[in-house]
């Protein structure tokens, strides 16, 4: 059974950070459903790996996403080579970012790469995909800490809220196109073993989700037709994700302290509210 009229043989994939983790898993399931995928990394090393894993099904191409020439100079590329755009994956993501009072340079280098580079990619190709008039998908990777928030890798989570709300955007936009067969569509991963992860830890913690988990997720979301993909993973139910989130939300509407989830004051009454 189709997934989606995009998800068909002979279309065009672009897949950013798609070197390793959730995009290269991406990659290889898509190829398997008959689509022509271009990886573009940051890697040079991890690209030619996954490039000779794809094999002929795949293109790979060096770009730097906080970079708009580069991600400019990737969609001319694939257009002479492969053609019109019919899935675009804004995947590529760095961690190591630091809290609110420190590592300026780090803020940089996060923002740029998981912020800028997703309206990077959606500035470059979406006008063409949503001009087309033919079915595809935005798929942009946004993160659970995008929308808790929890305390420790600040500048990462302002990037993932930055990818949310701009992805919210991007649907409402597409959706009020006249003739637009382009959906938006927002990944939320949760605990997955990824690069970053095991650059950290040698091994998959037992709590943590593969790469292709994730994208079984994905697919299955793209199926329903969902925009918030969100993802469980082997140590949180979506019931509890869910209180969590509905938690932070009261935050404001209750006009709580910020992050009162973490707050020692606040710390039993969160207890109480999971429970019940």
């Amino acid at each position: 059974m189709t997934v989606h009229p995009a998800l068909t043989p002979g279309k065009i994939a672009v897949i950013t950070g798609g070197a390793s983790g959730i995009g290269l898993a991406a990659a290889k399931r898509f190829a398997t459903l008959g689509l022509k995928v271009c990886i573009a990394d940051a890697n040079p090393d991890a690209l030619d790996k996954a490039s000779a894993e794809l094999g002929d099904a795949g293109l790979a191409v060096r770009v730097d996403v906080s970079d708009r020439a580069s991600v400019e100079a990737l969609a001319d590329r694939v257009e002479a080579e492969l053609g019109p755009v019919a899935v675009l994956m804004n995947n590529a993501g760095v961690g190591g970012g630091g809290d609110a009072l420190s590592n300026p340079d780090g803020w940089l280098r996060v923002l740029g790469v998981n912020l800028m580079g997703v309206v990077n990619g959606t500035q470059v190709f979406g006008p063409a995909m949503a001009g087309g008039g033919a079915p595809g998908l935005i798929i942009n990777t946004g993160s659970k800490q995008g929308v808790t928030c929890p305390p420790g890798d600040t500048a990462y989570n302002v990037s993932k809220a930055g990818v949310k709300a701009l992805t919210e955007g991007l649907a409402h936009t597409l959706r009020n196109r006249e003739g637009c067969q382009v959906s938006a569509h927002l990944l939320v991963p949760g605990f997955t073993y990824t690069g970053m992860i095991a650059a950290r830890v040698p091994q998959q913690p037992p709590g943590a989700w593969t790469p292709d988990q994730v994208v079984d997720r994905l697919l299955d979301g793209i199926g329903r037709g969902e925009f918030y993909i969100w993802c469980e993973d082997n140590e949180t139910p979506r019931a509890l994700d869910e209180k969590r989130v509905l938690w932070n939300a009261n935050d404001i509407v209750e006009n709580r302290p910020a992050l009162s989830r973490w707050h020692p004051d606040w710390k039993d009454r969160f207890e109480a509210f999971v429970r019940g």
